[in-house]
């Protein structure tokens, strides 16, 4: 189903067309998602993660960034609403009824999130599967 030409991303949620409460856009989302990556590599590498200097035989070391970017992900999403990333580009996370996103949809939203497919298969309210699963939006502050 895709939005009409009167329509916008999170009408249907009830949300505004812009500014705050908006759904984020994708150039925010995107912008979000590589800082997180980012700052997690950076905190992997503290951990003895090392992108050139991996064996072939590396196993999970290939994965330290993705599981610091898991946890913090999951530690950040119930306690501020949003990651550093979404922080700096203006973006939050809520439930679509608006509540508190609580405890297991940050946990489902990030394991979804991981997979990388849910979250580039989106909906007409521009909302990745991920989301939709878990009950979440990701709004502008």
């Amino acid at each position: 189903m895709s939005a009409s030409p009167e329509t916008f991303p999170g009408e249907r949620l009830g949300l505004p067309s812009d500014g705050r409460g908006s759904i984020g856009k994708l150039g925010r989302r995107v912008g979000a998602l590589f800082v997180d990556y980012i700052a997690a590599t950076i905190i992997a590498a503290f951990f003895g993660y090392d992108q050139f200097a991996l064996p072939p035989d590396a196993g999970i070391t290939l994965f330290y960034p993705l599981i610091v970017f898991a946890v913090l992900q999951v530690l950040f999403l119930p306690t501020m609403q949003s990651s550093p990333g979404h922080r700096l580009f203006g973006l939050t996370l809520r439930r679509v009824d608006g509540a508190w996103v609580g405890l297991w949809r940050p946990i489902v939203r990030t394991l979804l999130l991981v997979i990388v497919i849910p979250a580039v298969v989106w909906d007409a309210d521009h909302r990745g599967f991920h989301d939709k699963l878990a009950g979440t939006v990701l709004v502008r502050r």
